[in-house]
C-alpha cells in the first residue's frame, strides 16, 4: 500500500511538472498497457544512446500486435562491433533512421497516459527520462509494472523460502511461453508482454481499482 501511495504521489508531482501539449497527452489513460523496450549503445544510462524503441499493447487479456509501436533512431556514432554483436543491428540498418527527437514525440504519442510494462523497466525509463526529461519538463509520469516483480510474486507464493531466479530465460521457461530471438526491441516488448498475460491469468496481473 505504501508504495502504492507513493507511486501515487510521484505521478502527480510529475504531471505539475509537464508541459503542454505533453501533459494532455500523457494523462489520456484508457486502462490498458503498454509493453516497451529499447535497444541502446551501452548498459550505462549516461553512455547510453537509443538506437531503437518497441511498444505493444495490452488490452484486458489480450495482447495486440496490431497495436504496436517501432522506431529506429539515427545514432550520433555508427554501432560498433560489440554493440552489433549483441543486438544485430549494424550501421547501414540505420539509413532510414529517424532523428531521436522524432522518434520521441511519436513514442509519447502512442503511449499517451497508459501503464508502462517491461522487463527490469528501470533501466529503459532511465535512459528514455534522460531525453525526455528536457522537453517534458518532468519524467515520464505514467504508471510502471515490473514484470520481473509479478514473477517473483507468483514464484515465491508456490516456493517460499527458495530462491528465485530473474533471468529471462528461466522466467520464460517457467512461464511456458515461445522463446523469441533476443535483443530485438519489438520480440523483447511483445515476450515480456506474453510473460505478464500469463501471470494475470495466475492473479498476478494489474488490479482493476
Amino acid at each position: 500500500m505504501y508504495e502504492n501511495l507513493w507511486q501515487s504521489g510521484r505521478r502527480l508531482w510529475r504531471m505539475r511538472q509537464l508541459q503542454e501539449p505533453y501533459r494532455s497527452w500523457l494523462s489520456q489513460d484508457d486502462g490498458s498497457l503498454v509493453s516497451i523496450d529499447c535497444e541502446t549503445t551501452s548498459l550505462k544510462v549516461k553512455e547510453a544512446e537509443i538506437l531503437s524503441i518497441a511498444a505493444v499493447c495490452i488490452r484486458g487479456q489480450r495482447l495486440y500486435a496490431s497495436d504496436a509501436f517501432y522506431t529506429l533512431i539515427k545514432p550520433r556514432q555508427a554501432p560498433d562491433h560489440q554493440n552489433v554483436q549483441v543486438h544485430g543491428l549494424r550501421p547501414r540498418d540505420f539509413n532510414d533512421g529517424v532523428p531521436l527527437q522524432d522518434a520521441l514525440q511519436n513514442f509519447l504519442q502512442f503511449i499517451g497516459g497508459k501503464t508502462l510494462l517491461g522487463y527490469y523497466l528501470k533501466y529503459d525509463l532511465s535512459v528514455l527520462n534522460k531525453y525526455l526529461r528536457p522537453v517534458l519538463g518532468a519524467a515520464l509520469p505514467n504508471r510502471e509494472v515490473e514484470v520481473s516483480g509479478r514473477y517473483y510474486d507468483w514464484r515465491f507464493a508456490n516456493h517460499p523460502g527458495a530462491y528465485i531466479d530473474l533471468r529471462w530465460e528461466t522466467m520464460i521457461k517457467n512461464l511456458g511461453i515461445p522463446a523469441l530471438p533476443r535483443h530485438d526491441a519489438m520480440n523483447d516488448a511483445i515476450t515480456a508482454a506474453m510473460m505478464y498475460l500469463v501471470l494475470q491469468a495466475r492473479g498476478y496481473g494489474v488490479s482493476s481499482a
